[in-house]
């Protein structure tokens, strides 16, 4: 496919991802205020709610992006409200591990899907060939965009 075919489709994934990106902010505020959070606390308490096993905190800065005293201090509102808790490592007593706690998580999901409807009628129409091209864009995003942000710092950009 030339550039010129390209170009259009292009253009315009650019800019419905931008505002894809930004309707999350305040579609957020909403159940960050039901759970008494704010909505970055929220969006940070869904990264270490998708790993398998209890994260350390330093694990939480790399997810979230934050330093190190900024995670700490996320990790400090998120179990004040009760969404985590810490626990020592049952291998290494020495370290720290970032538990979600689960009857939380649930409560999250529960009413996320409340304020979110059901999203599945926003795919009803596209085959399984469609939606794992979306899966796989989405993945290659998400990628790209832990690599840039490693690269904004060091001035790579």
């Amino acid at each position: 496919m030339s550039r010129n075919v390209r170009s259009r489709p292009l253009d315009e994934l650019s800019v419905v991802s931008r505002r894809y990106a930004a309707a999350y902010a305040p579609f957020h505020r909403a159940p960050a205020d039901r759970l008494g959070l704010h909505p970055t606390d929220l969006r940070c308490l869904n990264l270490p709610a998708l790993e398998r096993e209890p994260v350390t905190p330093g694990r939480v800065a790399e997810l979230t992006g934050l330093t190190t005293g900024s995670a700490t201090r996320l990790v400090d509102r998120l179990e004040k409200a009760g969404h985590v808790v810490r626990e020592r490592d049952a291998a290494d007593r020495r370290r720290v591990l970032v538990a979600t706690v689960a009857e939380r998580i649930a409560e999250f999901g529960r009413m996320w899907e409340r304020l979110g409807g059901d999203w599945t009628p926003l795919s009803d129409d596209l085959a399984g060939t469609e939606l794992a091209v979306i899966v796989r864009r989405m993945r290659r995003t998400v990628e790209s965009g832990a690599e840039q942000a490693v690269r904004l710092p060091e001035g790579r950009v």
